[in-house]
This record gives structure tokens, C-alpha cells and sequence, in this order.
């Protein structure tokens, strides 16, 4: 796993010390016992992990500036891509939030294992809670889910003038065109999409980056199964 690390965020040109690959491996470790005897994701194979987990989170790194922000992964599940961001980002100061109390659980345990103690871990939906409401520089979401529907759970999380990026596969064009008028209702304007090949594979993912422009209206966002029942256009 190391050596796949090593390798691949130098292919991505993304520094990290010998320390922070240490950890990374750490924490691929305490993932793969884990998921030995829970199911946490489906990818069991370290050498997988390495790439489609830690590698895959590691590529935002390359398309947009964390030094320094303030990050919320929304639907971090095992702490992807917010762990990876906060070990290899410089000065990032990380919160994850997930639904599932094993998960989070799983992330708290194993930041403090490593001795990331600075992250915090929170269990629950992020549209019930208001205090996290633009608060955050950065807001990323690997959940899969329509972009529509990540716009309004994410970008209320947002300060205006930060960013949210979503991870989606390289076919998301039409995806992110049918979202465009809901995220500019919601205060953000698409910005780009970044494609990127993770290293050791020949797989293609992106990153919708998305920015606040001005605060989201206060109405927003709504209780889950309203957005789920009617979706903004």
C-alpha cells in the first residue's frame, strides 16, 4: 500500500512526507480489520483501496487550494474523501458528518488511533443541523446522489465565496446541466469540471466545483424527503 501511495500522489503531484504516508497506510490498515468483520465499504482489497479510496480523495487536492480551510465532508461514510484532505492538506481543519453510527464510529476511532485527534466527527443529517450553516470554506461530498439533490444538502454549508465539490463519474455533463438552475437558486454558480485519471488505473472521475456567490436563501435546505420528492429545477 505504501509503494501505491507513494507513487500515485507523486503521478498526481501531490506533495506528502513520508509521515503522512505512514498514517494514510495506518489508517488502510485499520480499515481493512474493520471491514473484516463489518461492512464499512465494498472495497476490501487494500491495493483498491489505496487507489480508488486514498488516491481518488487525494486528487481534489489538485483542484482546488485546502491550505488552511475549513472542510466538511458531508457523507464521509469510512472518512473519504475528508481523512485523506485532512492528512496530506496543509493546515486543513477537518469535520465529517455521516448518518451511520458505525461509520462514524469507525472515523473517530482510527483518527484517534493515528493520533489525528484535531477532526471532528459528527453523526446525523447534515440538513438538521443549522449550526453547521456556511460555516465551512470547502464543503466535498463523494455520496452518490443526484447533483441537484448534494446542491441543496451542501451548499447551504457553504461561506459565500467558498466551494463545493462534488465527486462524480466523468459522464456527469448531463447531471450537472440539469442542476445548474437549482444550484444558482441555492446561491452557487458551477465553476468547472475537473476529469481526472486515478493513478494505477484507468478510470476517470470528477470533480464538480461549484461556487458561493451569495448567501442561499433561509428556506434552505428543506427536510430530506421534501428534496426527495421534489427535487428544485
Amino acid at each position: 500500500m505504501e509503494e501505491i501511495l507513494r507513487d500515485g500522489l507523486a503521478a498526481l503531484g501531490v506533495p506528502a512526507t513520508p509521515e503522512a504516508v505512514r498514517t494514510l497506510c495506518g489508517y488502510g490498515r485499520l480499515l481493512t480489520e474493520k471491514n473484516a468483520v463489518t461492512n464499512l465499504t465494498a472495497i476490501r482489497d487494500e491495493a483498491d483501496a489505496a487507489r480508488l479510496h486514498f488516491l481518488d480523495s487525494a486528487a481534489l487536492l489538485t483542484v482546488a487550494d485546502f491550505t488552511g480551510r475549513s472542510v466538511l465532508d458531508v457523507g464521509s461514510g469510512a472518512g473519504f474523501p475528508g481523512v485523506p484532505l485532512r492528512v496530506l492538506g496543509e493546515g486543513v481543519r477537518l469535520t465529517v458528518i455521516d448518518s451511520v453510527k458505525k461509520k462514524t464510529d469507525f472515523v473517530q476511532e482510527s483518527c484517534q488511533v493515528l493520533g489525528i485527534d484535531d477532526v471532528t466527527v459528527l453523526r446525523g443529517r447534515v440538513e438538521e443541523l443549522p449550526a453547521l450553516r456556511e460555516r465551512f470554506d470547502i464543503v466535498v461530498s463523494r455520496a452518490v446522489a443526484e447533483l441537484t439533490l448534494l446542491a441543496e444538502l451542501c451548499l447551504p454549508q457553504v461561506k459565500p465565496g467558498g466551494l463545493f465539490i462534488a465527486m462524480k463519474g466523468p459522464d456527469c455533463g448531463a447531471e450537472v446541466t440539469a442542476a445548474k438552475n437549482a444550484v444558482g437558486v441555492l446561491g452557487g454558480r458551477v465553476r468547472d469540471t475537473v476529469r481526472y485519471t486515478i493513478p494505477g488505473t484507468d478510470i476517470v472521475h470528477a470533480a464538480v466545483v461549484v461556487e458561493k456567490t451569495r448567501p442561499t436563501p433561509p428556506q434552505y435546505p428543506r427536510r430530506y424527503a421534501q428534496m426527495k420528492k421534489k427535487p428544485l429545477t
